[in-house]
């Protein structure tokens, strides 16, 4: 997804009006739900065709865009949602993609007619889909822990990185996979003070680490002024500057409960 524009950290709850995006979680699989709603425009497609190729930056699990809310009564949005079905496709591994569409709406009948539903699943409901692409997700390549807000979990987070990368023979992002997962976690110990949902899961030959918890606040970078002795391992502001130099991408997204702050780490491309 290089090329696009899109750098770390991508931070976001609401975008513009008219589309909304945010995670639901689905048996510890990242699940971006993309909301689109008001009339079908040239602002409306430029929103949300950008808001897509970010969500695939974001390489989640899996992406639902729910056009339940749409304003469409020519099916023109169509090219938009197979543009978005190739991108996802495109991806290593690829992103389970699939619409919401009420039957009723014209939109429906237009997917079909594309033969869309082969491989852009069109759904009537948001709950029917997060079903289907649960069954879609494999699990075998996905470890993840509910940890307390202690002075531990940053340890046991780590740990769980190290079991991931040397399963899956990536002894390369060993360290740099465990550093992120630290800062995300002490992050979330000093800062949200709620369980922690930790997961990491493969992306190719990448890591995704995310860190979720019930704190509502999105992370901000701020400058790094004088560490604190309870937290050796974090300096304060130092913390998602590490993040940010260490991970590929990075960013945060509202969650039901709260919000999950995520990263990919990936191999340097060589010089």
């Amino acid at each position: 997804m290089s090329g696009m524009g899109v750098s770390p950290p991508y931070l976001r709850g609401d975008t513009e009006q008219g589309v909304t995006v945010s995670v639901d979680s689905t048996e510890d699989a990242a699940v971006s739900l993309l909301t689109v709603r008001g009339p079908w425009d040239a602002q409306l497609r430029w929103t949300a065709s950008t808001t897509l190729r970010r969500c695939f930056t974001d390489h989640p699990d899996g992406l639902i865009v729910d056009l339940s809310g749409l304003l469409d009564p020519h099916s023109e949005s169509a090219s938009t949602w197979m543009t978005a079905r190739r991108l996802a496709a495109g991806l290593q591994p690829p992103v389970h993609l699939a619409l919401c569409v009420p039957p009723e709406l014209p939109l429906a009948d237009r997917m079909q007619g594309l033969d869309a539903g082969r491989y852009l699943p069109v759904y009537a409901k948001i709950g029917q889909a997060r079903v289907a692409l649960a069954g879609r997700i494999p699990g075998d390549e996905r470890l993840s822990a509910t940890l307390r807000p202690d002075p531990d979990a940053p340890s046991v987070a780590r740990n769980l990185v190290s079991d991931a990368c040397l399963g899956w023979g990536l002894v390369e992002l060993l360290h740099p996979s465990r550093l992120v997962m630290s800062e995300l976690v002490t992050n979330a110990v000093e800062h949200a003070g709620t369980d922690i949902r930790v997961v990491v899961s493969r992306r190719g030959a990448g890591v995704h680490l995310s860190v979720a918890d019930s704190d509502p606040r999105l992370p901000r970078l701020i400058r790094p002024s004088s560490p604190r002795p309870d937290l050796p391992l974090d300096e304060r502001g130092r913390g998602l500057r590490t993040v940010q130099a260490t991970a590929a991408q990075w960013g945060a997204l509202p969650t039901e409960a709260g919000k999950v702050v995520w990263a990919t780490v990936r191999l340097s491309e060589p010089r």
